[in-house]
């Protein structure tokens, strides 16, 4: 019986802007139903590592494979949701037509043109996934933070992608809006595969199998390994770990479990 092939797969993979090296001795493997987050301090690679998924930049030595083919080939089987949306917050465009902007393929002539149905209704089919389908006629720019990223996943659904790629997705957004996201990628993670960027290790760490630690080298490492120690390293220096995932009450700590949405007693020992 032959092994799948991997979703991602990353050797001796080097990277430099210029003279600068970026990403060195890199190797990496993703699997078909993963959903693995990618970590480590500014400056350190992670927005380059998914911009060569994605086959926006080439690397300078080794390997690298989506689907067992090219970045460029494979690009039709993802979706991406950047750090910043390029949107001027004057544009009057509608949530609709911003999920839409992910078939831009499909439009007829060019940006002027129109979409065909099925395109509209994939654009509301990932609208309903994200939860934002009584959404569509509203300006973009009126929406609340989190509802905006929800928006922006959607776009990145529309093209009904097999590997998803988010950069940052619980930027600027409150802690519930943030437990809702991870409720929604935990049910998309059921039907593809996800790679996410956060700097929220104490939501992250509880959340996803592996922890992807980048500052210019990758390390693997499970989740259920991740302490102070290796925080440490990945960052540098020593930082205040924050938890959104329990919360205070008479009965002491509780942890929220983004699959079932309970809250379950939580013991925390030691200074976090």
């Amino acid at each position: 019986m032959s092994l799948e092939i991997p979703v991602i797969s990353i050797k001796d993979l080097n990277f430099s802007y210029s003279d600068n090296p970026v990403l060195e001795n890199v190797n990496l493997k993703i699997d078909r139903g993963e959903l693995a987050s990618i970590v480590g301090p500014n400056g350190g690679g992670k927005t380059t590592l998914l911009k060569l998924i994605l086959g926006l930049l080439k690397p300078g030595q080794g390997t690298i494979e989506v689907f067992g083919t090219t970045p460029v080939k494979a690009r039709r089987k993802i979706g991406y949701m950047p750090q910043h949306a390029q949107l001027d917050p004057q544009f009057p465009i509608s949530v609709l037509e911003v999920v839409l902007t992910g078939r831009i393929d499909q439009c007829g002539k060019g940006l002027n043109g129109s979409f065909p149905r099925t395109a509209t209704a994939q654009a509301k089919a990932a609208l309903a996934e994200v939860g934002m389908a009584d959404f569509t006629q509203k300006h973009f720019n009126r929406l609340s933070g989190g509802q905006r990223q929800r928006v922006l996943i959607a776009r990145a659904l529309c093209s009904e992608p097999e590997l998803l790629l988010l950069d940052e997705p619980t930027s600027n957004i409150d802690p519930r809006s943030e437990e809702n996201l991870y409720e929604t990628l935990a049910r998309l993670n059921q039907k593809m595969t996800i790679l996410l960027v956060s700097h929220d290790l104490g939501f992250v760490s509880h959340f996803v199998k592996s922890v992807i630690c980048v500052n210019h080298e990758v390390v693997i490492h499970p989740t259920s390994r991740i302490n102070g120690t290796i925080i440490k390293e990945i960052y540098g220096g020593d930082f205040d770990l924050i938890r959104h995932d329990h919360r205070c009450g008479p009965s002491g700590h509780s942890h929220y479990d983004p699959f079932s949405g309970d809250h379950e007693p939580l013991n925390l020992k030691g200074k976090s």
